[in-house]
């Protein structure tokens, strides 16, 4: 399996630090408001990579934190009138109808900044000691021209990054590069006691203390959007590698940005759409599949026209597990026939082609194009004509949905049932077909026509399907 590492910007074997385990750190929202399509894109794509881990054997521990105190939540508090804690477990709460919605798997750990004072002091309080941070006022930052490497993830000479610092008139930092570890307290703003007086954390400094508290000093993945890589991931660098001595992550995998009109997605910007908003226009099905359908790393451009082609894309697919389920519950009797298991034992290449595509950097566009082949391939042996047995379909059924479940393809649940009165006319037709009354056959068929409801004949049995 290969990662593409943005620290040495190479693909890269993926070797980890303790056989068969994997650790694995993502970046959280700052819950001060819905997440929107941007942020979704990295929650999708990192419950991918974490399913995909699992699938390959792999016991994943995954951390993926939560930003619940922070100038942005406290500006919203303000604006609300409520409480800044109230603001983020509303926000969190809301999070987890959307991402539970979009199907990502809860992490194995989802800490909150607010929980982590305790160890966010002690890593401040190791980084002054070390001489890597110093107090003024209450307030703590960090010496970023002591740590040698600055810059290494981002890649950018130290030059140009203090080139393009920006200096305020007052600033008691002895360097403009220099940022926030800890903040002194202000007038009605969330606080807790430390050396240093009453104050909160800056933001780079909870990712380094729940990585470290969680995983250890050393850990396999780092990832997150490519937003984040400078300052928020070279900063976390700097704080870890500074307070432990030791590296700090072996893999920093970012994902690409999504853009409209080609332009970032950003709620800076104000072109954003909240996951909320565009589930509702297209259901969180068609977002999910949205992205699955481009390489992580791959600028995606969000527009109605795409979301309508992702929507198409997951009919196609359930079309086939309906047929599959159909034929597990109506294919003729008994074992495979000779042809029937030789079909099977040659789907297994299947199964090879797509652990190809998900080892090279988790390529999920090139991974379903591998499950469009397999549907290609089911379709032709398990049809009415082909009169194909219940463990053909069982055994095409279950090849199908394990490496669906790899990505966690959503499926278009068949939400219309018939109506009561349908279902008596679509059984009254089984009846008239059993006694041959081929007039009320197709006198039923053609009333159900009438209400949408196609009706096809196999030799497997009735099927329906809306017009």
């Amino acid at each position: 399996m290969k990662l593409f590492n943005d620290m040495t910007m190479q693909l890269e074997d993926f070797v980890p630090i303790e056989p068969g385990k994997v650790k694995m750190y993502a970046c959280g929202p700052t819950v001060y408001n819905y997440i929107h399509v941007g942020n979704a894109r990295p929650i999708i794509m990192f419950d991918v990579l974490r399913r995909y881990l699992e699938y390959r054997g792999f016991d994943v521990t995954f951390v993926q934190n939560f930003t619940d105190v922070d100038d942005k939540i406290i500006k919203r508090a303000n604006e609300e009138g409520i409480d800044s804690s109230a603001v983020a477990e509303k926000y969190i709460a809301e999070y987890w109808k959307d991402v539970t919605a979009l199907g990502v798997r809860p992490a194995t750990v989802h800490p909150k900044a607010t929980e982590n004072i305790g160890q966010i002091i002690k890593l401040v309080k190791t980084l002054i000691e070390k001489g890597y941070a110093y107090e003024v006022n209450g307030d703590v930052y960090y010496r970023t021209l002591k740590f040698k490497d600055y810059g290494k993830l981002s890649h950018q000479p130290i030059e140009d990054l203090q080139s393009g610092a920006r200096v305020d008139v007052n600033d008691v930092k002895e360097d403009p590069l220099d940022f926030a570890l800890w903040k002194a307290a202000k007038p009605g703003e969330p606080s807790w006691n430390s050396p240093w007086g009453k104050g909160r954390p800056g933001w780079h400094i909870e990712c380094s203390a729940m990585s470290n508290r969680y995983l250890g000093k050393t850990i396999d993945i780092h990832c997150g959007g490519s937003d984040l890589c400078f300052p928020h991931h070279e900063n976390e660098i700097a704080q870890s590698e500074a307070a432990n001595g030791c590296k700090f992550v072996n893999y920093w995998v970012h994902n690409g940005f999504i853009n409209v009109d080609n332009k970032k997605m950003s709620k800076s910007l104000g072109n954003f759409f909240t996951v909320r908003e565009a589930a509702e226009a297209y259901g969180y099905d068609c977002i999910r599949m949205f992205m699955l359908m481009s390489h992580y790393r791959s600028p995606l451009n969000y527009s109605g026209e795409i979301l309508l082609q992702a929507r198409a894309a997951l009919e196609r697919l359930s079309t086939a597990r309906d047929n599959l389920d159909f034929f597990v519950q109506n294919g003729e009797d008994g074992p495979m026939t000779e042809a029937e298991a030789a079909f099977v034992e040659k789907l297994g290449a299947y199964r090879e082609k797509f652990c190809e595509a998900m080892d090279d950097d988790f390529n999920t566009a090139n991974a379903i194009s591998v499950i469009y082949e397999l549907v290609r391939e089911i379709n032709a042996a398990v049809n009415p004509n082909a009169h194909p047995t219940r463990a053909l379909a069982e055994a095409c059924r279950e090849l199908y949905l394990e490496l669906s479940d790899v990505l966690g393809i959503p499926f278009i649940e068949r939400k219309d049932e018939l109506t009561e009165e349908q279902q008596a006319l679509f059984e009254a037709r089984k009846a008239a077909r059993k006694a041959k009354n081929w007039a009320e056959s197709d006198r039923i068929r053609d009333e159900l026509k009438a209400q949408g409801i196609i009706v096809e004949d196999t030799p497997q049995g009735m099927k329906w399907k809306r017009a």
